[in-house]
């Protein structure tokens, strides 16, 4: 029980119960508090707080950070990540390129000769080329995907820690913490064409920054989330669509459930957040339960978050909306329950209240206390008046309300609040 793991960890070191007079807390040691979100129900998180001493890592490098996440075991872990920590490295720290990981002849110019759509047509890619795209693809994997384990705490140390480079996946694991962490630039070195992707084609990334799979009981706090060093905005267009080098920031598909994601800023980034991966994936029914709550999205076009399935309650959050292609922020899809509350948008002119909900197959979304641009609006109803002529009316009655959270600010109050306190290296 996770209860008892507690109270040998703090027989055995002493570190839970710290005296007030203490010049800092073990940030590792941390677990949720009681009734933050979906994360807390039943026995909690507690990610890696019952650790023995020989299991608490602190590591500057890739080969220290395999070394730690012992290929994924469940075993209790306390992870500290000490400054940049760059995933494209080999064993012995030195850098890798894209060139490093080709392999079995790919080179893109021969890629995109063989699969013009002029040329090639509609049919998947597949053939020589294709073939070697995926096992180049297969040697980045093996350096960049790191797999997370139950019963882990990854924490980052100071107020520069940073991973770059890296998918850290939660996959078929339960109890887990991610705090105080730049995620960055999950850049794929290998994208797939998929010709009939959104019936004109594009161009599909593999990689996340951070995935939870099938994962349960998990707190995210305090992360900063990115394509910083790589924005897809710079990148060349191929077949008239963009060469997409990332996914999501933060995916939360296959059946994961029970999840907090809180105080953490997701920027300059296509699409953010992804909950529920697929309409027929009819499993997902009764998980997919989220909390967002006091997070920032910065520069995001779309999917903050998007869901399909999942309850989940999106309150106190920050959304700041630059960009000129910008496309919706809160994703209505197939049986979603999402409970929106007092959460607080700025956008530019050519933006509407009406563009700030996308349905797809959904039929409901509670929301209130919305601020957009500081005035409050109802966002439903605005919703429906002006897509009532080309998408369906969502209803206000999502089935449920939220028990699990603490205080709800205003929006202005948390707008204030996230501006000053979301992201990595700010957890009080």
């Amino acid at each position: 029980m996770r209860v008892g793991q507690l109270a040998v960890a703090a027989g055995l070191l002493g570190v839970l119960c710290v005296p007030a007079h203490a010049e800092a807390r073990d940030l590792g040691r941390d677990t949720l508090p009681a009734n933050d979100g979906w994360a807390s129900a039943g026995e909690g998180t507690t990610g890696g707080a019952a650790a023995d001493a020989e299991h608490v890592h602190t590591v500057t490098d890739r080969a220290g950070l395999v070394r730690a996440l012992d290929g994924g075991s469940d075993t209790p872990k306390i992870i500290r990540i000490a400054g940049t920590i760059d995933a494209n490295t080999d064993d012995d720290g030195d850098r890798l390129d894209c060139s490093d990981y080709a392999t079995g002849g790919y080179g893109l110019k021969k890629y995109l000769a063989a699969y013009d759509p002029r040329t090639w047509g509609s049919a998947r890619p597949s053939g020589p080329q294709e073939e070697a795209r995926q096992a180049s693809a297969a040697r980045q994997a093996e350096r960049i995907v790191l797999p997370v384990g139950s019963n882990t705490t990854i924490i980052g140390l100071g107020d520069k820690a940073v991973l770059k480079g890296a998918s850290l996946q939660v996959r078929n694991a339960d109890n887990v913490i991610i705090r105080n962490l730049e995620l960055r630039d999950a850049y794929d070195c290998f994208p797939v064409w998929q010709p009939n992707a959104g019936g004109l084609g594009d161009w599909k990334a593999a990689y996340d920054n951070l995935w939870l799979a099938g994962a349960t009981h998990v707190w995210v706090d305090h992360i900063t989330a990115s394509d910083k060093g790589h924005p897809d905005a710079e990148e060349p267009a191929y077949f008239a669509r963009t060469y997409l080098r990332h996914d999501g920031l933060l995916d939360i598909t296959n059946g994961s459930d029970l999840v907090t994601v809180s105080w953490s800023r997701f920027a300059d980034h296509d699409k953010a957040m992804l909950i529920g991966n697929g309409d027929t994936a009819t499993g997902d029914r009764g998980k997919l339960r989220v909390t967002l709550h006091h997070n920032e999205f910065e520069s995001v076009v779309q999917r903050a978050p998007r869901v399909r399935f999942g309850q989940v309650h999106v309150y106190n959050n920050r959304y700041e909306i630059t960009e000129d292609d910008y496309r919706y922020s809160l994703g209505v899809s197939t049986e979603s329950r999402i409970h929106a509350q007092n959460n607080a948008f700025h956008a530019p002119g050519h933006v509407e209240v009406a563009d700030l909900v996308k349905s797809w197959n959904g039929s409901a979304l509670h929301q209130s206390g919305t601020l957009f641009n500081g005035f409050p609006v109802d966002l439903l109803m605005i919703y429906n008046a002006y897509n009532s002529g080309s998408e369906r009316d969502l209803t206000g009655d999502v089935g449920w309300t939220p028990t699990l959270h603490g205080r709800i600010d205003s929006a202005a109050a948390a707008d204030r609040a996230v501006a000053r306190g979301a992201g990595a290296g700010r957890i009080p």
